[in-house]
């Protein structure tokens, strides 16, 4: 496992183009698009206030950033550094902006979520989707992109209702057996959307695309339920993360659990590879900015990591956490299966790293501080035992 050099990021603005070829990032009001095999900074544009969320076209050839604050989102062209695209939602404020998976389409949520607009880049057309519910993952589109998938709020009640996305007409609209839906997400092949319940209950439901509930899943109750979920991308099988600290894994063809992961606080698995960054002191290289840094503040920090494989068992540092305050740092927030599904990276609470994502060749792995990033690169050229 090899580590890249440090560079600096804002508000875990870090992401890789769909490609796999470009790595972006934001730091403040500046947008940085790298080569990701060389790291070198390839184009450099600057926002008209500190970038609140950025995301990549599907095609890779435009980024979105949006600064919520100001209700304004600007897109970016790659091939084009002169072309961009600025979208001002006035006075009814903006507190969400994506693309669709046809990267031509911008879906912004207006403020008290009153409404979703649908901008198209290509003819300038609007579209307005009204009733969208305020929760932690209200929206998710299909694999193919044909159909979107969003969480209502009605008379006190959750709905769901599918979206054809080639003209944003309606397909389905059903009740869902949720008190209070905290979000939903599609399987990989589009045949199944899994739909959770708040924290305060556990339940996962599995919806098929014509509305039937397949099947419903609880692992316990009178306590915090599942914080985090996630599909492996053969479908095959369903991550459900919980405040309990595991992660457990559904099948797709009973869908009961096949598999249950803990985070000890002790390692002592003889297949387990530990690595523990060892203390080294930065050096000050220079505190202007270059096309292969850049600065956060008066001085910029290079840095060279260092490694070293922890003889086991080892003892993981644990901060215990606060339950008594509000969103306690407790339970799995992150999981992210690699591309091939063989892999399943978690994050429980109180860790030092704070976010990560799978690049798509599922041979590296980008972590996020707070304030900081590098790229680990997985040595995958090994046998099995």
């Amino acid at each position: 496992m090899n580590f890249s050099e440090v560079f600096k990021q804002s508000n875990h603005l870090c992401k890789v183009s769909p490609d796999g070829k470009y790595l972006a990032t934001c730091v403040q009001y500046r947008l940085v698009v790298r080569d990701l095999s060389t790291l070198q900074i390839l184009q450099l544009y600057t926002c008209l206030d500190q970038v609140s969320h950025m995301e990549w076209s599907s095609d890779s050839l435009f980024i979105l950033c949006a600064m919520y604050k100001r209700g304004l989102v600007q897109v970016w062209s790659l091939e084009q550094p002169d072309w961009h695209c600025k979208i001002d939602e006035g006075s009814i404020g903006l507190v969400s902006s994506r693309w669709s998976p046809d990267g031509r389409h911008i879906l912004n949520t207006t403020e008290f979520h009153l409404r979703i607009t649908v901008w198209s880049l290509c003819t300038k057309a609007v579209s307005y989707i009204k009733y969208p519910k305020a929760c932690q993952k209200g929206i998710d589109f299909s694999r193919d992109g044909c159909y979107m998938a969003l969480a209502e709020r009605r008379d006190c009640k959750d709905y769901v209702s599918i979206f054809v996305c080639d003209d944003w007409h309606l397909l389905r609209h059903f009740e869902t057996e949720t008190q209070d839906l905290a979000g939903l997400e599609w399987s990989p092949n589009g045949c199944v959307l899994a739909v959770w319940d708040s924290c305060l209950e556990y339940k996962v439901l599995l919806y098929s695309l014509d509305g039937r509930l397949l099947s419903t899943y609880s692992a316990y109750e009178w306590s915090l339920g599942v914080k985090s979920v996630s599909w492996s991308p053969s479908s095959q099988f369903l991550a459900i993360g919980s405040y309990d600290e595991k992660v457990r894994i559904l099948n797709h063809i009973t869908w009961k659990k096949i598999v249950q992961f803990e985070h000890p606080a002790t390692i002592d698995n003889t297949k387990a590879i530990v690595y523990k960054e060892v203390d080294r002191r930065p050096a000050v290289v220079s505190d202007e900015l270059s096309l292969h840094n850049i600065t956060m503040g008066s001085t910029l920090f290079s840095t060279q990591s260092k490694y070293e494989i922890c003889p086991l068992p080892v003892q993981i540092p644990v901060v215990k956490p606060e339950p008594d305050r509000a969103n306690p740092k407790i339970g799995v927030s992150v999981l992210a299966f690699s591309s091939d599904s063989r892999y399943l990276a978690t994050k429980n609470g109180s860790f030092q790293v704070q976010s990560l994502n799978w690049h798509c060749s599922g041979d590296s792995v980008i972590l996020l501080g707070k304030d900081q990033l590098c790229l680990c690169y997985m040595d995958t050229d090994y046998e099995e035992k």
